[in-house]
């Protein structure tokens, strides 16, 4: 598997901007950003990623509630995703890594190395 395609799942604009400019411009993929869980369930079957960040705190439907139901849809049942958390006390990525998640990586994220982050979680199951 080679990544081509990534969604960020995020409520701070800011923060899916910066993303969006780090995941096309150093890791070379395409990207689709969307601020809410809701959102990016819809978007799921038009886009198909590859990979998926999902920051964990949004209002309405949160991070991990969101991905219970990615689970759930068959799109996306084996799609594997990263949550995006300022939250990383060691029992919080425990609880993260149980649910099913990839990986974990904490915010502020910084730009340059994001794309490098999502590969070295991901280096089990990509090809490079």
């Amino acid at each position: 598997m080679q990544i081509e395609k990534v969604l960020m799942v995020d409520d701070d604009l800011s923060i899916l901007m910066i993303a969006e400019i780090s995941l096309s411009k150093v890791g070379k993929w395409g990207v689709r950003t969307v601020d809410s869980g809701n959102k990016a369930l819809a978007l799921i079957s038009e886009f198909k990623p590859d990979v998926i960040l999902l920051d964990v705190m949004m209002p309405g439907m949160d991070g991990p509630t969101t991905f219970q139901k990615l689970r759930e849809m068959e799109e996306t049942a084996r799609t594997p995703v990263i949550f995006m958390t300022a939250k990383v006390q060691t029992t919080e990525v425990a609880s993260y890594c149980e649910l099913g998640a990839a990986g974990v990586i904490s915010k502020p994220f910084d730009p340059l190395t994001l794309p490098s982050e999502i590969k070295q979680i991901l280096g089990d199951v990509l090809v490079h």
